[in-house]
């Protein structure tokens, strides 16, 4: 798979590319059916599967401070491209004067002149240029006038449920995860850093837990989740808080995960934590060994989901 992060770095057209553009936020299954159809009217082309991408999300760019939280974050985005098996990812830099680029001037002078396209898949609701005023219709009359073929994919469902970036985002901050699933085709994961917490995990109540510093932007709702843990390329079973910890009066957001048997300092490393699903509401007890109680009912409730994961029997091992 080759990366290209500007524009200038391509010198000749691309060999006979078969394109698709979009942002992509989460890496869906609705997504990849179009990098399928990509692949596959490459390999019958003879030519380059094609995805092009933004950075930053647009909606970063165009309203900033005001968009939806992110599924996923550049790299991520990136590395499950990646997985897809596309031959090229353009991931663009996406400034103001980018999103000043006229329709026609964009398929004309990147996508004909620079990138060679052949044919360009995308979905039935694919708009782009300046102020959105490209559509489906000036793809397919600039395809007859520059000679590249235009396909347009309908609505995916699973379910019935239309498959988006918005029916996803809504569902993990539901705390729906197994929903999110569904439509992702992956459990939904946050990335961040361990860092140093308040220290009650291990020394009150007898389950230390891992502080998550985030890099994501998306954060499932409050409540008790069972999850998977990825640490030094080893999975375990864990069980995560996201809330307040109001037993003991706290005001910020925290993310906390004790991993299940598993021992050893994590303040610093780098994890992944995968939610599988959702046991219960955060809740206030009366006292610290109540709370004490609960989590032990919550591990052994947790226990029985990881039974039932798919991917039981990759817990401990490296992925």
């Amino acid at each position: 798979m080759q990366l290209i992060r500007d524009l200038r770095e391509i010198e000749h057209p691309l060999i006979r590319p078969v394109l698709t553009i979009g942002n992509f936020d989460g890496v869906h299954e609705g997504h990849r059916v179009l990098f399928q159809r990509v692949r596959e009217r490459a390999q019958e082309l003879k030519g380059q599967s094609v995805v092009m991408t933004f950075e930053p999300h647009p909606i970063k760019v165009m309203k900033p401070g005001n968009g939806p939280p992110l599924i996923t974050l550049t790299e991520q985005k990136l590395e499950l491209i990646g997985k897809a098996a596309i031959d090229v990812i353009l991931c663009l830099p996406f400034t103001l004067e980018f999103a000043a680029i006229s329709a026609r001037d964009f398929v004309e002078g990147i996508l004909v002149q620079r990138i060679g396209i052949r044919e360009i898949v995308v979905g039935y609701d694919y708009s782009f240029g300046a102020g959105r005023e490209g559509n489906i219709t000036l793809l397919r009359h600039m395809g007859a006038e520059l000679g590249f073929d235009v396909q347009v994919l309908g609505p995916i469902t699973i379910d019935d449920v239309p498959v988006s970036s918005t029916a996803i985002r809504n569902l993990v901050q539901e705390g729906d995860l197994p929903a999110a699933r569904r439509l992702l085709g992956r459990n939904y994961r946050m990335y961040g850093t361990v860092v140093q917490g308040m220290g009650r995990g291990a020394s009150l109540l007898g389950f230390p837990t891992a502080n998550l510093n985030p890099i994501d932007e998306l954060v499932p709702k409050e409540g008790v989740y069972a999850v998977l843990v990825e640490v030094d390329d080893r999975t375990y079973q864990g069980l995560t808080n996201i809330g307040k910890n109001p037993t003991f009066k706290n005001y910020a957001l925290s993310i906390e995960t004790h991993l299940l048997d598993f021992s050893g300092d994590l303040v610093g490393k780098s994890i992944r934590i995968e939610f599988l699903e959702r046991l219960r509401d955060e809740q206030a007890f009366k006292s610290v060994q109540e709370l004490a109680d609960q989590i032990g009912r919550d591990i052994e409730q947790a226990r029985a989901v990881f039974g039932t994961d798919e991917r039981r029997d990759r817990v401990g091992s490296g992925l």
